[in-house]
């Protein structure tokens, strides 16, 4: 099976899964990916949206896992699993996405105040917001303005019911992405 048919099943198995948005992982993803594909990104950054929250499919605990206070660290379970068949193009986006949320809620007036309830719940376990020093250091980061783009993908990517192309379309993009 290569490692496409393998996103491709983890979604079919463990996409229907929710995470306090409304949406399922399967519809997040994809409407971030289409979200991404609209705005003209590069195929490795649509690849990057569409398996941003891929971690959450990869771990065995339960979807309300936040509710309970734990933080899983799916961006960090994401970008190692991803790191073994894509570069650094699409994982160190995936990796930063937590903290561009953390640097957008420190540095831009009313981010924070448009988050959902689920994202601020899982903002308070990630950390908060950044102090400024962090939020210099995360700005200067490679990959760190690609993690904002997708950032902000990730909060619009939460409405039930939107219509997005399947995985499949996606397939060309992620043959691109591959190292």
């Amino acid at each position: 099976m290569s490692v496409i048919d393998e996103i491709f099943a983890l979604y079919a198995r463990r996409g229907g899964a929710t995470y306090g948005e409304g949406v399922t992982q399967s519809e997040h993803a994809l409407q971030a990916a289409t979200l991404a594909e609209q705005e003209g990104a590069s195929p490795e950054l649509v690849v990057a949206a569409l398996l941003h929250d891929i971690g959450h499919l990869l771990h065995d605990l339960p979807e309300d896992i936040a509710d309970q206070g734990i933080d899983t660290r799916h961006e960090s379970l994401a970008s190692a699993w991803l790191s073994q068949h894509f570069g650094p193009a699409v994982t160190e986006p995936v990796r930063l996405h937590v903290a561009a949320k953390r640097y957008l809620c420190a540095t831009e007036p009313g981010y924070f105040d448009a988050l959902s309830p689920a994202s601020i719940l899982s903002l308070e376990l990630q950390g908060g917001p950044m102090a400024p020093a962090e939020a210099a250091t995360f700005a200067g980061l490679d990959h760190a303005a690609e993690a904002v783009r997708l950032r902000r993908w990730d909060e619009a990517a939460k409405e039930a019911g939107r219509q997005t192309p399947d995985f499949p379309h996606f397939r060309q993009m992620l043959r691109r992405g591959l190292r």
